[in-house]
């Protein structure tokens, strides 16, 4: 039996912000009532009446989105009274699908960006991060506990096992089964022995981490929020608050099955019949708040700088996984909820990430971190005085951010359909940047019912004509220099370079026209701080320059490899170097 269903019986110097030494010392502040946004939310059309920011939730959506935005001055958006695009943000539990993002307005966000599943699903973020250690080497992938996804990795897991059992004198490893798509805890399974490894779906195993560093005797671990506002280029922000969360009854080997011992997710040890109690130094309840967790720290003369700048570099470093292969959008974040273990030697280990992450509010650490963290996210969404607008003022209704990128692309596949619109009058044609393969004579005179001298021209002789006629240049080479060719568009944000489900091999690159809506307007970089939200990535010029235009993962690799060098220097070789420098 598992133990999910145990539980169901019973009731830097550098350009950018460096985020480490922030968070470090970073104490509690309350939250801002006369913050920038949260007098913003209405605005002033140019007719005068208030127009406010426009949210909508899918069902399902976290209560506590709807409460912060309401207080806020924004309204929810009435699909009977509102028209299709008439919002400004969509906050939903599950992925888009491609055609919302590429139907995105530049007044609109959404909380999701494409194929973040690749690390929020146990298996595919063992995958990725098994593949990653395999170019870049296990000094920088480290920090993931050994897997196997089962079933088919069961031959390569018994190996492992039977192996460390014929070595005299080995301590036998604990190992740790949970179902991959699975959240908050359910299915998991901990075990030494093989006989007690059962499932009956496609699960991950992993070592267990078996010497945790307890508090007070509970194991405890980190529930970190990451909000990643972009992929190209690449741009995240860890906050500087967040959620230790315990386990309710202390850590013991020999009861692998006491679930309220090993596993620290609210949603199991509520349940527990210690959750109310007011326990040894944790107190009562089963979570702090990290500004608590550093005061304890200290209070222990525990230096907690390093192993935040260590979280930072697993957070950077898992993210750059699959920062290659998430398609190109605009106007879209993601909230990431990173659980991290700390073993009895400091040592950060990743146990996941989750999409998603839970914003239920069980208690007063709740309400005070997850109300805060949601106030800076609107904060961080950026939105400006010309957003109220949504569809007015020149925009038009039927081209969004993603379309325009697309014309900016098209294929000769695209052209070759061009000539019902060209046969509909249609501006699309008339400034297409590829001539069309069909071409209809406007000026030819229309003749009536009377019969002609020469048979009537189909569209499909006219195509089968144009086919085998002689290619001119202008039809086998387009020429995208001028802008005079372009599609016309008016859309307000910039064009998106192409993906690899573009399947035109041309590219146009104008300058921007307006900055992502996470960049500052002074500078047209990402804001080093927002409330709480510290910016980790980029954290230097050279990463910034490597995330630009397609990232290059290897430079930005040897960037981290030299700022985990710098890091790890003792304290007087800093001094001594900067002595040297003066």
């Amino acid at each position: 039996m598992s133990l999910w269903q145990k539980v169901d019986h019973s009731p830097q110097n550098d350009l950018f912000c460096t985020a480490t030494e922030e968070i470090s010392t970073a104490g509690t502040r309350s939250p801002r009532k006369g913050s920038k946004s949260s007098t913003t939310a209405k605005h002033v059309n140019s007719l005068g009446t208030a127009s406010p920011l426009v949210f909508r939730l899918h069902n399902g959506a976290p209560t506590v989105v709807r409460e912060v935005l309401l207080e806020r001055g924004w309204i929810e958006y009435d699909e009977h009274e509102q028209d299709n695009e008439d919002w400004n943000l969509y906050w939903r539990n599950y992925p888009f699908r491609m055609t919302d993002h590429r139907s995105i307005k530049p007044w609109q966000r959404l909380n999701h960006h494409p194929e973040t599943i690749r690390i929020t699903r146990k298996d595919y973020l063992a995958r990725h991060l098994k593949r990653m250690k395999g170019i870049y080497g296990t000094n920088l992938y480290e920090f993931s506990p050994t897997a196997f996804i089962m079933p088919n990795d069961y031959i390569k897991f018994i190996s492992e096992y039977t192996k460390e059992r014929q070595i005299p004198g080995k301590k036998l490893s604990y190992w740790i089964c949970k179902p991959v798509d699975r959240s908050r805890g359910r299915g998991i399974l901990i075990f030494q022995d093989i006989k007690d490894f059962v499932y009956d779906c496609m699960v991950i195993v992993q070592k267990y981490i078996s010497n945790p560093l307890l508090i007070s005797g509970y194991k405890w671990d980190l529930r970190l929020y990451v909000c990643v506002t972009s992929f190209c280029p690449l741009t995240i922000y860890t906050y500087e608050e967040g959620l230790v969360r315990f386990a309710t009854e202390k850590f013991d080997l020999g009861s692998l099955d006491n679930i309220f011992a090993h596993l620290t997710n609210t949603s199991i040890n509520k349940f527990g019949p210690s959750y109310i109690k007011d326990k040894d130094v944790i107190g009562s309840g089963c979570k702090w708040t990290f500004s608590r967790f550093r005061a304890y720290l200290r209070s222990r003369n525990m230096d907690d700088i390093q192993l935040w700048q260590r979280i930072n570099h697993i957070i950077i470093l898992t993210l750059l996984a699959i920062t290659p292969s998430v398609p190109l959008t605009v106007n879209c974040f993601e909230l990431f909820g990173f659980d991290i273990l700390v073993d009895d030697k400091m040592k950060p280990w990743l146990l996941e990430v989750n999409h998603s992450p839970g914003l239920r509010l069980d208690c007063a650490t709740d309400a005070t971190v997850k109300r805060r963290l949601l106030h800076d996210i609107i904060d961080l969404l950026n939105y400006k005085e010309k957003d109220h607008l949504r569809k007015h003022k020149g925009v038009s209704r039927r081209v969004s951010c993603f379309g325009r990128s697309q014309s900016l692309l098209t294929t000769r596949a695209e052209d070759s359909l061009d000539f019902v619109a060209c046969g509909k009058g249609s501006k699309s044609a008339a400034t297409s940047p590829c001539s069309s393969l069909l071409q209809i004579n406007k000026e030819a005179p229309i003749l009536g019912r009377t019969g002609s001298a020469y048979p009537k021209k189909t569209l499909t002789s006219q195509l089968r004509e144009r086919m085998n006629s002689p290619k001119t240049q202008l039809q086998s080479k387009p020429q995208y220099k001028s802008k005079q060719t372009l599609r016309t568009s008016h859309s307000l944000c910039e064009p998106i370079p192409s993906t690899h489900w573009f399947s035109s091999p041309e590219l146009y690159n104008p300058k921007p026209y307006v900055p992502p809506y996470f960049h500052s307007d002074k500078d047209r970089r990402p804001f080093p701080r927002v409330g709480d939200f510290v910016l980790i990535f980029p954290f230097n010029e050279a990463a910034l320059e490597a995330s630009k235009n397609g990232i290059n993962v290897k430079s930005i690799i040897q960037e981290i490899h030299k700022l985990m060098t710098k890091e790890l220097q003792p304290e007087h070789q800093k001094l001594n170097k900067i002595l040297f420098n003066l």
